[in-house]
Protein backbone atom coordinates (compact mmCIF):
# COMPACT_ATOMS: atom_id res chain seq x y z
CA UNK A 1 0.00 0.00 0.00
CA UNK A 2 1.31 3.44 -0.89
CA UNK A 3 1.61 6.07 1.82
CA UNK A 4 -1.41 8.30 2.58
CA UNK A 5 -2.21 10.70 5.41
CA UNK A 6 -4.81 10.11 8.09
CA UNK A 7 -6.48 13.37 7.08
CA UNK A 8 -6.84 12.10 3.52
CA UNK A 9 -8.34 8.86 4.86
CA UNK A 10 -10.79 10.85 7.00
CA UNK A 11 -11.86 12.93 3.99
CA UNK A 12 -12.29 9.85 1.81
CA UNK A 13 -14.58 8.11 4.30
CA UNK A 14 -16.45 11.18 5.55
CA UNK A 15 -14.93 10.82 9.00
CA UNK A 16 -13.42 13.08 11.65
CA UNK A 17 -9.75 12.87 12.64
CA UNK A 18 -8.97 13.40 16.31
CA UNK A 19 -5.26 13.65 16.96
CA UNK A 20 -2.04 13.90 14.96
CA UNK A 21 -2.16 13.70 11.17
CA UNK A 22 0.27 10.85 10.47
CA UNK A 23 1.21 8.99 7.30
CA UNK A 24 0.17 5.33 7.06
CA UNK A 25 1.01 2.67 4.50
CA UNK A 26 -0.90 -0.27 5.90
CA UNK A 27 -4.50 -0.95 6.93
CA UNK A 28 -5.59 -3.89 9.07
CA UNK A 29 -8.84 -5.16 10.58
CA UNK A 30 -6.92 -7.78 12.60
CA UNK A 31 -5.64 -6.46 15.93
CA UNK A 32 -2.79 -8.99 15.79
CA UNK A 33 -1.51 -7.67 12.46
CA UNK A 34 -0.43 -4.10 13.18
CA UNK A 35 2.79 -2.11 13.26
CA UNK A 36 3.86 1.54 13.46
CA UNK A 37 2.61 2.22 9.92
CA UNK A 38 -0.83 0.65 10.38
CA UNK A 39 -4.30 2.13 10.58
CA UNK A 40 -6.43 -0.35 12.50
CA UNK A 41 -10.11 -0.37 11.53
CA UNK A 42 -12.34 -1.64 14.33
CA UNK A 43 -15.14 -3.58 12.65
CA UNK A 44 -18.05 -5.02 14.60
CA UNK A 45 -18.72 -8.58 13.51
CA UNK A 46 -21.31 -11.19 14.39
CA UNK A 47 -19.17 -12.77 17.09
CA UNK A 48 -17.02 -9.92 18.38
CA UNK A 49 -16.56 -6.17 18.29
CA UNK A 50 -13.02 -5.10 17.37
CA UNK A 51 -13.49 -1.87 19.32
CA UNK A 52 -12.80 -4.04 22.37
CA UNK A 53 -9.26 -4.60 21.10
CA UNK A 54 -8.26 -0.97 20.59
CA UNK A 55 -6.12 -0.99 23.76
CA UNK A 56 -4.26 -4.06 22.50
CA UNK A 57 -3.63 -2.28 19.21
CA UNK A 58 -2.30 0.76 21.04
CA UNK A 59 0.11 -1.44 23.03
CA UNK A 60 1.27 -3.03 19.77
CA UNK A 61 2.33 0.38 18.49
CA UNK A 62 -0.17 0.98 15.69
CA UNK A 63 -0.23 4.39 14.00
CA UNK A 64 -3.96 5.10 14.43
CA UNK A 65 -7.41 3.56 14.71
CA UNK A 66 -10.75 4.03 12.99
CA UNK A 67 -13.86 3.60 15.13
CA UNK A 68 -17.61 4.21 15.10
CA UNK A 69 -17.98 4.55 18.86
CA UNK A 70 -16.02 6.46 21.47
CA UNK A 71 -12.85 4.74 22.63
CA UNK A 72 -10.30 5.52 25.31
CA UNK A 73 -7.11 5.56 23.28
CA UNK A 74 -3.88 7.54 23.11
CA UNK A 75 -3.60 7.04 19.34
CA UNK A 76 -5.06 9.30 16.65
CA UNK A 77 -8.66 8.21 15.98
CA UNK A 78 -10.76 8.61 12.83
CA UNK A 79 -14.42 8.53 13.85
CA UNK A 80 -17.00 7.36 11.29
CA UNK A 81 -20.66 6.33 11.35
CA UNK A 82 -19.97 2.70 10.38
CA UNK A 83 -16.46 1.24 10.14
CA UNK A 84 -17.49 -1.61 7.84
CA UNK A 85 -18.96 0.82 5.30
CA UNK A 86 -15.96 3.12 5.77
CA UNK A 87 -13.61 0.21 4.97
CA UNK A 88 -15.25 -0.17 1.55
CA UNK A 89 -15.28 3.60 1.02
CA UNK A 90 -11.57 3.82 1.86
CA UNK A 91 -10.75 1.06 -0.62
CA UNK A 92 -12.87 2.71 -3.33
CA UNK A 93 -11.13 6.06 -3.03
CA UNK A 94 -7.73 4.40 -2.76
CA UNK A 95 -8.44 2.56 -6.02
CA UNK A 96 -9.47 5.89 -7.62
CA UNK A 97 -6.05 7.32 -6.78
CA UNK A 98 -4.43 5.03 -9.38
CA UNK A 99 -4.48 6.53 -12.86
CA UNK A 100 -4.36 4.05 -15.72
CA UNK A 101 -4.95 0.99 -13.56
CA UNK A 102 -6.62 -1.83 -15.51
CA UNK A 103 -9.25 -3.62 -13.43
CA UNK A 104 -10.95 -6.82 -14.53
CA UNK A 105 -13.98 -7.57 -12.36
CA UNK A 106 -15.76 -10.89 -12.46
CA UNK A 107 -18.71 -12.66 -10.92
CA UNK A 108 -20.95 -15.64 -11.64
CA UNK A 109 -22.74 -18.55 -9.99
CA UNK A 110 -19.84 -20.99 -10.43
CA UNK A 111 -16.36 -20.85 -11.89
CA UNK A 112 -15.43 -17.44 -10.47
CA UNK A 113 -12.21 -18.48 -8.78
CA UNK A 114 -10.93 -20.63 -11.65
CA UNK A 115 -11.74 -17.85 -14.10
CA UNK A 116 -9.96 -15.37 -11.83
CA UNK A 117 -6.84 -17.52 -11.67
CA UNK A 118 -6.77 -18.08 -15.43
CA UNK A 119 -7.43 -14.41 -16.12
CA UNK A 120 -4.63 -13.42 -13.77
CA UNK A 121 -2.22 -15.66 -15.68
CA UNK A 122 -3.25 -13.92 -18.91
CA UNK A 123 -3.15 -10.38 -17.52
CA UNK A 124 0.25 -10.98 -15.91
CA UNK A 125 1.73 -11.59 -19.35
CA UNK A 126 1.45 -7.87 -19.99
CA UNK A 127 1.05 -6.11 -16.65
CA UNK A 128 2.33 -6.14 -13.07
CA UNK A 129 -0.89 -7.39 -11.54
CA UNK A 130 -2.56 -8.40 -8.31
CA UNK A 131 -5.59 -10.64 -7.83
CA UNK A 132 -8.15 -11.55 -5.21
CA UNK A 133 -6.47 -14.06 -2.93
CA UNK A 134 -8.42 -17.16 -1.96
CA UNK A 135 -12.11 -16.44 -1.69
CA UNK A 136 -11.87 -12.85 -0.40
CA UNK A 137 -14.68 -11.65 -2.65
CA UNK A 138 -17.09 -9.87 -0.27
CA UNK A 139 -17.28 -6.43 1.36
CA UNK A 140 -14.40 -7.37 3.68
CA UNK A 141 -12.22 -9.30 1.25
CA UNK A 142 -12.50 -6.92 -1.70
CA UNK A 143 -11.25 -3.86 0.25
CA UNK A 144 -8.34 -5.94 1.51
CA UNK A 145 -7.42 -6.70 -2.09
CA UNK A 146 -7.71 -3.12 -3.32
CA UNK A 147 -5.57 -1.86 -0.44
CA UNK A 148 -2.76 -4.13 -1.68
CA UNK A 149 -2.32 -1.90 -4.72
CA UNK A 150 1.19 -0.43 -4.91
CA UNK A 151 2.64 2.47 -6.91
CA UNK A 152 3.92 0.05 -9.57
CA UNK A 153 0.71 -2.02 -9.85
CA UNK A 154 -0.68 -1.86 -13.37
CA UNK A 155 -3.66 -4.22 -13.23
CA UNK A 156 -5.96 -6.05 -10.81
CA UNK A 157 -8.19 -9.08 -11.27
CA UNK A 158 -11.03 -8.79 -8.78
CA UNK A 159 -13.53 -11.52 -7.92
CA UNK A 160 -16.95 -10.46 -6.61
CA UNK A 161 -19.34 -12.75 -4.76
CA UNK A 162 -22.81 -12.12 -3.43
CA UNK A 163 -25.79 -13.71 -1.74
CA UNK A 164 -28.33 -10.86 -1.99
CA UNK A 165 -29.33 -7.91 -4.14
CA UNK A 166 -27.12 -4.82 -3.87
CA UNK A 167 -23.93 -6.63 -2.89
CA UNK A 168 -22.36 -6.78 -6.35
CA UNK A 169 -23.37 -3.14 -6.88
CA UNK A 170 -21.47 -2.13 -3.74
CA UNK A 171 -18.36 -4.08 -4.76
CA UNK A 172 -18.24 -3.00 -8.40
CA UNK A 173 -18.61 0.66 -7.42
CA UNK A 174 -15.54 0.18 -5.23
CA UNK A 175 -13.28 -1.53 -7.78
CA UNK A 176 -14.61 0.22 -10.95
CA UNK A 177 -13.88 -2.51 -13.52
CA UNK A 178 -12.62 -1.62 -16.99
CA UNK A 179 -13.63 -5.11 -18.13
CA UNK A 180 -16.42 -7.20 -16.62
CA UNK A 181 -17.04 -10.97 -16.74
CA UNK A 182 -20.10 -13.01 -15.76
CA UNK A 183 -19.20 -16.69 -15.91
CA UNK A 184 -22.73 -18.10 -15.79
CA UNK A 185 -26.11 -17.96 -14.07
CA UNK A 186 -26.94 -21.05 -12.01
CA UNK A 187 -28.88 -21.50 -8.77
CA UNK A 188 -26.31 -20.58 -6.10
CA UNK A 189 -27.93 -18.27 -3.50
CA UNK A 190 -31.39 -18.77 -4.99
CA UNK A 191 -32.58 -18.90 -1.36
CA UNK A 192 -32.15 -15.10 -1.13
CA UNK A 193 -32.78 -14.11 -4.74
CA UNK A 194 -35.94 -16.04 -5.47
CA UNK A 195 -35.25 -17.29 -9.01
CA UNK A 196 -32.57 -17.55 -11.66
CA UNK A 197 -33.93 -14.35 -13.16
CA UNK A 198 -33.26 -12.74 -9.79
CA UNK A 199 -29.72 -14.13 -9.83
CA UNK A 200 -29.20 -12.70 -13.34
CA UNK A 201 -30.41 -9.29 -12.17
CA UNK A 202 -28.06 -9.40 -9.17
CA UNK A 203 -25.05 -10.43 -11.27
CA UNK A 204 -25.73 -7.68 -13.83
CA UNK A 205 -25.20 -5.17 -11.03
CA UNK A 206 -21.54 -5.46 -12.08
CA UNK A 207 -22.39 -2.78 -14.66
CA UNK A 208 -23.10 -0.28 -11.86
CA UNK A 209 -19.36 0.33 -11.48
CA UNK A 210 -18.43 0.23 -15.16
CA UNK A 211 -18.22 3.15 -17.58
CA UNK A 212 -20.62 3.19 -20.51
CA UNK A 213 -19.05 1.49 -23.50
CA UNK A 214 -16.92 -0.87 -21.41
CA UNK A 215 -16.76 -4.54 -22.45
CA UNK A 216 -18.82 -7.12 -20.55
CA UNK A 217 -17.82 -10.73 -21.25
CA UNK A 218 -20.70 -13.23 -21.03
CA UNK A 219 -21.19 -16.98 -21.40
CA UNK A 220 -23.14 -17.29 -24.63
CA UNK A 221 -24.06 -20.92 -23.92
CA UNK A 222 -25.82 -20.01 -20.67
CA UNK A 223 -29.58 -19.79 -21.22
CA UNK A 224 -29.89 -16.63 -19.13
CA UNK A 225 -26.75 -14.75 -20.15
CA UNK A 226 -27.30 -15.42 -23.84
CA UNK A 227 -30.46 -13.27 -23.66
CA UNK A 228 -28.70 -10.19 -22.23
CA UNK A 229 -29.01 -7.06 -24.33
CA UNK A 230 -27.59 -3.67 -23.40
CA UNK A 231 -26.64 -1.05 -25.97
CA UNK A 232 -24.73 0.98 -23.37
CA UNK A 233 -21.98 -1.64 -23.09
CA UNK A 234 -19.91 -3.76 -25.44
CA UNK A 235 -21.24 -7.29 -24.93
CA UNK A 236 -18.84 -10.08 -25.91
CA UNK A 237 -20.06 -13.67 -25.82
CA UNK A 238 -17.92 -16.78 -25.44
CA UNK A 239 -19.12 -20.34 -25.83
CA UNK A 240 -18.87 -23.81 -27.28
CA UNK A 241 -22.35 -24.73 -28.49
CA UNK A 242 -23.33 -21.21 -29.57
CA UNK A 243 -22.12 -20.87 -33.15
CA UNK A 244 -22.65 -17.11 -32.98
CA UNK A 245 -20.31 -16.65 -30.01
CA UNK A 246 -17.57 -14.07 -30.57
CA UNK A 247 -15.00 -16.37 -28.92
CA UNK A 248 -15.68 -20.06 -29.45
CA UNK A 249 -13.94 -23.32 -28.52
CA UNK A 250 -14.10 -26.41 -30.72
CA UNK A 251 -12.44 -29.79 -31.22
CA UNK A 252 -12.12 -30.31 -27.46
CA UNK A 253 -10.08 -33.33 -26.36
CA UNK A 254 -9.14 -34.51 -22.87
CA UNK A 255 -5.73 -36.17 -22.53
CA UNK A 256 -5.13 -37.48 -19.05
CA UNK A 257 -4.98 -34.40 -16.82
CA UNK A 258 -4.95 -31.89 -19.72
CA UNK A 259 -7.58 -30.54 -22.08
CA UNK A 260 -6.73 -29.43 -25.61
CA UNK A 261 -8.99 -27.34 -27.83
CA UNK A 262 -8.98 -24.68 -30.50
CA UNK A 263 -10.34 -21.16 -30.08
CA UNK A 264 -11.80 -19.19 -32.95
CA UNK A 265 -12.09 -15.47 -32.28
CA UNK A 266 -12.67 -12.84 -34.92
CA UNK A 267 -11.51 -15.16 -37.74
CA UNK A 268 -8.26 -16.19 -36.01
CA UNK A 269 -7.75 -19.72 -34.67
CA UNK A 270 -5.43 -20.63 -31.78
CA UNK A 271 -4.71 -24.00 -30.15
CA UNK A 272 -4.95 -23.95 -26.34
CA UNK A 273 -4.00 -26.52 -23.68
CA UNK A 274 -5.11 -26.19 -20.06
CA UNK A 275 -3.71 -28.41 -17.27
CA UNK A 276 -7.11 -29.56 -16.01
CA UNK A 277 -10.12 -31.48 -17.26
CA UNK A 278 -13.84 -30.82 -17.55
CA UNK A 279 -15.81 -28.81 -20.07
CA UNK A 280 -16.61 -26.19 -17.41
CA UNK A 281 -12.91 -25.34 -17.25
CA UNK A 282 -12.92 -24.72 -20.99
CA UNK A 283 -15.60 -22.07 -20.42
CA UNK A 284 -13.46 -20.44 -17.73
CA UNK A 285 -10.47 -20.45 -20.08
CA UNK A 286 -12.57 -18.83 -22.82
CA UNK A 287 -13.47 -15.95 -20.50
CA UNK A 288 -9.79 -15.42 -19.68
CA UNK A 289 -8.85 -15.74 -23.36
CA UNK A 290 -11.34 -12.98 -24.20
CA UNK A 291 -9.72 -10.70 -21.64
CA UNK A 292 -6.38 -11.30 -23.35
CA UNK A 293 -7.85 -10.30 -26.69
CA UNK A 294 -9.26 -7.09 -25.19
CA UNK A 295 -5.82 -6.31 -23.73
CA UNK A 296 -4.35 -6.86 -27.21
CA UNK A 297 -2.11 -9.77 -26.26
CA UNK A 298 -0.97 -12.03 -29.12
CA UNK A 299 -3.07 -15.21 -29.13
CA UNK A 300 0.10 -17.30 -28.72
CA UNK A 301 0.86 -15.44 -25.48
CA UNK A 302 -2.67 -15.99 -24.22
CA UNK A 303 -2.33 -19.72 -24.91
CA UNK A 304 1.00 -19.86 -23.03
CA UNK A 305 -0.57 -18.08 -20.06
CA UNK A 306 -3.47 -20.54 -19.88
CA UNK A 307 -1.06 -23.46 -20.06
CA UNK A 308 0.62 -22.05 -16.91
CA UNK A 309 -2.64 -22.12 -14.91
CA UNK A 310 -2.46 -24.20 -11.72
CA UNK A 311 -5.67 -25.40 -10.00
CA UNK A 312 -5.85 -23.79 -6.56
CA UNK A 313 -7.06 -25.04 -3.20
CA UNK A 314 -9.38 -28.03 -3.47
CA UNK A 315 -10.80 -27.00 -6.85
CA UNK A 316 -10.70 -30.07 -9.06
CA UNK A 317 -7.17 -31.01 -8.13
CA UNK A 318 -6.30 -34.42 -9.57
CA UNK A 319 -3.93 -36.69 -7.66
CA UNK A 320 -2.94 -40.35 -7.90
CA UNK A 321 -1.92 -42.40 -4.88
CA UNK A 322 -1.05 -46.10 -5.18
CA UNK A 323 -3.04 -46.49 -8.37
CA UNK A 324 -6.12 -44.59 -7.15
CA UNK A 325 -7.02 -41.35 -8.90
CA UNK A 326 -8.54 -38.75 -6.58
CA UNK A 327 -10.36 -35.60 -7.71
CA UNK A 328 -10.41 -33.02 -4.91
CA UNK A 329 -13.21 -30.63 -5.79
CA UNK A 330 -14.78 -29.76 -2.47
CA UNK A 331 -14.13 -26.05 -2.06
CA UNK A 332 -17.73 -25.26 -2.91
CA UNK A 333 -20.72 -26.79 -4.62
CA UNK A 334 -23.93 -25.98 -6.44
CA UNK A 335 -26.15 -28.13 -8.68
CA UNK A 336 -24.29 -26.78 -11.72
CA UNK A 337 -20.82 -27.52 -10.36
CA UNK A 338 -21.94 -30.94 -9.06
CA UNK A 339 -23.04 -31.90 -12.56
CA UNK A 340 -19.79 -30.57 -14.02
CA UNK A 341 -17.78 -32.62 -11.53
CA UNK A 342 -19.80 -35.77 -12.31
CA UNK A 343 -19.09 -35.19 -16.00
CA UNK A 344 -15.38 -35.15 -15.23
CA UNK A 345 -15.63 -38.36 -13.19
CA UNK A 346 -17.70 -40.06 -15.89
CA UNK A 347 -15.09 -39.23 -18.53
CA UNK A 348 -12.14 -40.50 -16.49
CA UNK A 349 -10.29 -43.62 -17.64
CA UNK A 350 -10.74 -45.72 -14.52
CA UNK A 351 -11.86 -49.14 -13.30
CA UNK A 352 -14.63 -47.94 -10.98
CA UNK A 353 -15.92 -44.39 -10.79
CA UNK A 354 -16.77 -43.48 -7.20
CA UNK A 355 -18.46 -40.23 -6.20
CA UNK A 356 -18.38 -38.89 -2.64
CA UNK A 357 -20.99 -36.15 -2.59
CA UNK A 358 -22.01 -33.93 0.31
CA UNK A 359 -24.66 -31.30 0.95
CA UNK A 360 -24.97 -28.18 -1.18
CA UNK A 361 -25.73 -25.29 1.15
CA UNK A 362 -27.74 -22.05 0.85
CA UNK A 363 -30.38 -23.42 -1.52
CA UNK A 364 -33.38 -22.74 0.72
CA UNK A 365 -36.70 -24.18 -0.48
CA UNK A 366 -34.99 -25.41 -3.64
CA UNK A 367 -32.62 -27.66 -1.69
CA UNK A 368 -34.49 -30.98 -1.87
CA UNK A 369 -35.21 -30.56 -5.59
CA UNK A 370 -31.59 -29.61 -6.30
CA UNK A 371 -30.18 -32.59 -4.43
CA UNK A 372 -32.61 -34.95 -6.16
CA UNK A 373 -31.54 -33.56 -9.54
CA UNK A 374 -27.89 -34.28 -8.72
CA UNK A 375 -28.83 -37.85 -7.74
CA UNK A 376 -30.66 -38.35 -11.03
CA UNK A 377 -27.67 -36.99 -12.91
CA UNK A 378 -25.30 -39.38 -11.11
CA UNK A 379 -27.56 -42.22 -12.25
CA UNK A 380 -27.55 -40.95 -15.84
CA UNK A 381 -23.73 -40.72 -15.87
CA UNK A 382 -23.45 -44.38 -14.84
CA UNK A 383 -21.35 -43.74 -11.74
CA UNK A 384 -20.39 -47.12 -10.22
CA UNK A 385 -20.50 -46.24 -6.52
CA UNK A 386 -21.95 -43.23 -4.71
CA UNK A 387 -21.23 -42.22 -1.14
CA UNK A 388 -23.54 -39.45 0.13
CA UNK A 389 -22.90 -37.46 3.30
CA UNK A 390 -25.18 -34.97 5.04
CA UNK A 391 -28.84 -34.40 5.79
CA UNK A 392 -29.74 -33.05 2.34
CA UNK A 393 -27.61 -35.57 0.51
CA UNK A 394 -30.01 -38.35 1.43
CA UNK A 395 -32.07 -37.01 -1.49
CA UNK A 396 -29.07 -37.51 -3.78
CA UNK A 397 -28.84 -41.09 -2.55
CA UNK A 398 -32.55 -41.77 -3.04
CA UNK A 399 -32.50 -40.70 -6.68
CA UNK A 400 -29.09 -42.20 -7.48
CA UNK A 401 -30.36 -45.67 -6.57
CA UNK A 402 -32.38 -45.63 -9.81
CA UNK A 403 -29.19 -45.98 -11.85
CA UNK A 404 -26.14 -46.35 -9.61
CA UNK A 405 -25.42 -49.96 -8.66
CA UNK A 406 -24.12 -49.23 -5.15
CA UNK A 407 -25.30 -46.25 -3.10
CA UNK A 408 -24.44 -45.56 0.54
CA UNK A 409 -25.66 -42.67 2.69
CA UNK A 410 -23.92 -41.57 5.90
CA UNK A 411 -24.59 -39.03 8.61
CA UNK A 412 -21.25 -39.89 10.25
CA UNK A 413 -18.13 -38.64 8.48
CA UNK A 414 -15.77 -41.00 10.32
CA UNK A 415 -17.86 -44.03 9.36
CA UNK A 416 -17.94 -42.93 5.71
CA UNK A 417 -14.17 -42.50 5.69
CA UNK A 418 -13.63 -45.93 7.26
CA UNK A 419 -15.92 -47.64 4.74
CA UNK A 420 -14.37 -45.79 1.79
CA UNK A 421 -10.81 -46.70 2.79
CA UNK A 422 -11.82 -50.37 2.95
CA UNK A 423 -13.64 -50.19 -0.39
CA UNK A 424 -11.22 -48.32 -2.67
CA UNK A 425 -8.73 -50.28 -4.74
CA UNK A 426 -6.10 -49.63 -7.40
CA UNK A 427 -7.62 -48.49 -10.68
CA UNK A 428 -10.52 -46.62 -9.06
CA UNK A 429 -11.19 -42.92 -9.47
CA UNK A 430 -12.78 -41.11 -6.53
CA UNK A 431 -14.46 -37.70 -6.79
CA UNK A 432 -15.06 -35.54 -3.70
CA UNK A 433 -17.62 -32.74 -4.13
CA UNK A 434 -19.64 -30.74 -1.58
CA UNK A 435 -20.08 -27.25 -0.19
CA UNK A 436 -17.10 -25.98 1.78
CA UNK A 437 -19.02 -26.17 5.06
CA UNK A 438 -19.22 -29.97 4.79
CA UNK A 439 -15.41 -30.24 5.20
CA UNK A 440 -14.93 -33.26 2.95
CA UNK A 441 -11.18 -32.70 3.17
CA UNK A 442 -11.35 -34.59 6.48
CA UNK A 443 -12.46 -37.69 4.55
CA UNK A 444 -9.82 -37.06 1.88
CA UNK A 445 -7.10 -37.00 4.54
CA UNK A 446 -8.29 -40.35 5.93
CA UNK A 447 -8.30 -41.83 2.43
CA UNK A 448 -4.73 -40.68 1.79
CA UNK A 449 -3.64 -42.16 5.12
CA UNK A 450 -5.27 -45.47 4.24
CA UNK A 451 -3.78 -45.62 0.74
CA UNK A 452 -0.26 -44.78 1.90
CA UNK A 453 -0.11 -47.54 4.55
Amino acid sequence: MKSISLQTVAEWVGGRLCGENKEINNVSIDSRMVDASTLFIAIKGDRFDAHDFVKDVEKSGAAAVMCHREVNCGLPVIYVDDTKKAFVELAKNYRKSFDGLKVIGLTGSVGKTTTKEMTYEVVSRKYRAIKTEGNLNNDIGLPKTLLRLENDTQAAVIEMGMSAFGEISLLTKACLPDIGIITNIGVSHIEHLGSRDGILKAKLEILDGMKKGSPLILNGDNDKLSTVKNDDYKLIFFGIENENADVRAFDIKENGSNTEFFVKAYSKIQKVTIPTVGIHNVYDALAAYTVGLLLELPTEEIAKALENYTPSGMRQRLKEVNGVKIIEDCYNASPDSQRAALNVLSDMNAGRKIAVLGDMLELGDYSETAHREVGKYAAEKKIDVLYAFGEQSKYIAQEAKKGVERVLWFDDKAQLAKTLVQDVKSGDCVLFKASRGMKLEEIIEKLYEGLEK
